[in-house]
């Protein structure tokens, strides 16, 4: 079997498969060297992901199949609600997220030691965007998320990288040195735009390839095209 990439997260998980989608893109990416396997969850906070560990990673419990090359873990969005806005019951504080985090990570190294995790920050917050694009009715008129919860959100997690030793994608950092970035990488205060899964794309393969995961040192699946010779072409299958 080919190797796999897990991609575990939330709503910009879940919709990362989509046409232009920082996932669909991996996706096409490693296209002939490795499967990637979405796990997002659209509403989903961290205190709900640790809940559901074992299902969502099957055979992980008793050793059933090979551990994955990589898994990105990508929560926070929802954790970052306020507890009394219109989502509220998504929110989680800021320490039980860390806890959360850790939680997921040691669950996933007990299992797969081998296996390199990338931890994603929850993305910037554009309020405006939030007001515009309401998912429940929000008769307070106020965004339910802020960017500066979202901002203790993400220093938390990348705090949980560093004390973990593992990668870490400030996504919130990044995406606000972009002097556009609310609305060419936001569609909707909060979910990504093309840019934005781009954005999100490119620093997912740069972390691989620093943790060796990359076109070139992964060996492609089957004969490529170009090394079946035309005159004896059952020769590569030989191989």
């Amino acid at each position: 079997m080919r190797p796999q990439i897990y991609l575990f997260g939330d709503s910009i998980t879940e919709e990362s498969f989509g046409d232009g989608g920082w996932g669909a893109s991996l996706a096409h990416q490693f296209s002939r060297t490795v499967d990637v396997v979405l796990r997002g969850y659209s509403g989903y906070n961290t205190r709900w992901a640790q809940k559901v560990l074992e299902r969502v990673f099957p055979g992980s419990q008793d050793g059933g199949g090979e551990a994955p090359l990589a898994v990105t873990v990508f929560f926070g969005a929802n954790d970052a609600c306020l507890p009394d806005r219109c989502s509220g019951f998504q929110h989680v504080p800021v320490d039980e997220y860390k806890q959360n985090l850790r939680s997921i990570v040691s669950f996933l190294k007990k299992q797969w030691p081998t296996t390199h995790i990338i931890l994603i920050t929850p993305p910037p917050i554009d309020e405006d965007g939030r007001l515009q694009f309401p998912y429940i009715e929000n008769p307070l008129n106020q965004p339910e998320r802020t960017n500066e919860a979202a901002g203790a959100f993400a220093e938390a997690c990348v705090a949980v990288a560093r004390e973990s030793g593992l990668p870490v994608i400030d996504l919130w950092t990044k995406m606000q040195q972009f002097p556009d970035w609310q609305k060419a990488h936001l569609r909707d205060g909060l979910h990504l735009t093309l840019r934005g899964n781009r954005l999100v794309f490119e620093e997912v393969v740069a972390k691989l390839r620093d943790e060796g995961l990359s076109l070139e040192s992964l060996p492609v699946d089957l004969p490529l095209i170009a090394d079946i010779d035309p005159n004896d072409p059952l020769k590569a299958f030989q191989k």
